[in-house]
């Protein structure tokens, strides 16, 4: 297990781009899977999740070629079925949740297709429900094998369908709409997750002869084609990264500026970290956060106390929710930060009420942070990274306190996170890796 070691108290000052967006590039590449054509992604992340992925379609026999360091160049015409039957193929799709969005493009081309228990963060239940129900509306066919613990998944027709989804998953919506797209007549999806990533995923497909219509609404409407060709694509900027460099430079006191942000996709994210008392500069596609000494939580126009909840797009993504709540520590005033969607993910203010924050978990959703408005530094600790953006938090609790800090389980930020101890030393911080 490595660990970071980071001595807190230090001003970042520069420029720092941000990766290609994590959620978007596990979707599609995924995709791929759908023609034997050749597909180029561009922007991809280096980040261990990905790398994982591409590794398991190499194993699968898709051809990869490595264009540039974030360009790749895919081509499906040759994927080895067989291997789905394998124990290593399921240990492999098992270690990484992303790899359920195998599953919708595999049924689509080939009829068939696993899906076991997968992993991925530890921050409470992550069902397959709707992923299952929307594929069974398709046509697919569910069986489970107890002694391996998998589903064996198979349809040797799918049919167009109506479907409400139980709720608006993104990734169920990925995996129901890449099934959907060569499925014989038209799919109707209601309650479809349109975050970005999403609507990035459908103007792919489109671009391969798809004929999705609604991108960028929760009702999707997939005429089926009987197949698709290749195409080039570049994937959004990563707007967890952006949040996460936003809260890093108010919470250090930085200047700092965040190029090519996407910004116009981002969006009640700069707003709302806003409300929390962060200045922030657009600039162009940049995003300029000057030096904070200081920063001051709104309140209602009643005078009750800021509340900062996850909701579906175009609501606040779930993912920054643990970056607001490090960053409301050392502002003033008090906030409730409401975390609706996993009951696990708060459980990590444990740490940060060891470094000196003032934070009641009222119960697994929701959190009241006391902003200490800088007058009581946070002091360093010993920590372990439970899942990607509770290890990113906490890192960021780590560059802003006073003391020399260490991070267990960073294989976690790793997950999400490209060479971000490289690129914010380059700022200033003193991150070391073991």
């Amino acid at each position: 297990m490595s660990s970071f070691v980071i001595e807190g108290g230090y001003r970042l000052h520069g420029e720092i781009t941000p990766q290609g967006a994590k959620n978007e590039a596990l979707e599609v590449i995924c995709a791929v899977l759908l023609t034997g054509e050749r597909v180029v992604i561009r922007n991809i992340p280096d980040i261990l999740d990905i790398r994982n992925l591409i590794q398991l379609l190499r194993d699968m026999r898709v051809r990869v070629d490595r264009i540039s360091s974030d360009s790749y160049a895919f081509q499906a015409d040759a994927v080895d079925l067989s291997y789905l039957e394998s124990d290593e193929f399921l240990q492999r799709m098992t270690a990484l949740r992303g790899s359920v969005m195998l599953v919708g493009p595999m049924l689509a081309r080939f009829g068939k297709a696993v899906l076991p228990h997968v992993g991925g963060d530890k921050i409470g239940r992550r069902r397959l429900d709707t992923h299952i129900a929307g594929l069974y509306k398709l046509g697919a066919d569910f069986r489970y094998d107890m002694l391996r613990r998998m589903y064996d998944v198979r349809a040797a027709k799918l049919e167009g369908a109506y479907m409400l989804l139980d709720e608006a998953s993104v990734t169920g919506t990925a995996n129901i709409l890449m099934a959907a797209v060569m499925a014989e007549g038209v799919t109707t999806i209601y309650n479809a997750a349109c975050e970005p990533y999403i609507q990035q995923l459908s103007a792919m497909l489109n671009r391969m002869g798809a004929r999705i219509s609604g991108i960028g609404s929760n009702l999707l409407s997939v005429e089926g084609v009987t197949s698709l060709h290749g195409t080039e694509h570049t994937i959004l900027p990563d707007m967890i990264e952006v949040g996460s460099f936003i809260g890093m430079a108010a919470m250090t006191g930085s200047d700092v500026v965040i190029k090519n942000t996407g910004y116009d996709m981002l969006g009640i994210i700069p707003d709302s970290f806003r409300r929390i008392g962060i200045r922030i500069e657009q600039q162009g596609d940049d995003i300029h956060v000057p030096a904070h000494d200081a920063y001051e939580i709104e309140t209602f126009m009643d005078g009750s106390i800021m509340t900062v909840a996850d909701a579906t797009w175009p609501g606040l993504t779930p993912d920054l929710l643990s970056v607001f709540l490090v960053v409301a520590t050392q502002a003033k005033g008090s906030v409730l930060i409401h975390q609706k969607m996993f009951e696990s993910r708060l459980f990590f203010v444990d740490n940060l009420i060891d470094m000196g924050a003032q934070i009641i978990l009222c119960d697994p959703h929701r959190a009241t942070v006391i902003g200490l408005g800088n007058r009581l530094k946070l002091r360093a600790a010993k920590m372990v990274s439970p899942d990607i953006r509770a290890g990113i938090a906490l890192l960021i609790a780590a560059m802003s306190a006073e003391g020399t800090s260490r991070i267990g389980n960073i294989e976690q930020i790793d997950r999400g996170y490209q060479d971000i101890d490289g690129r914010l030393n380059a700022l200033g911080a003193h991150i070391s890796r073991l």
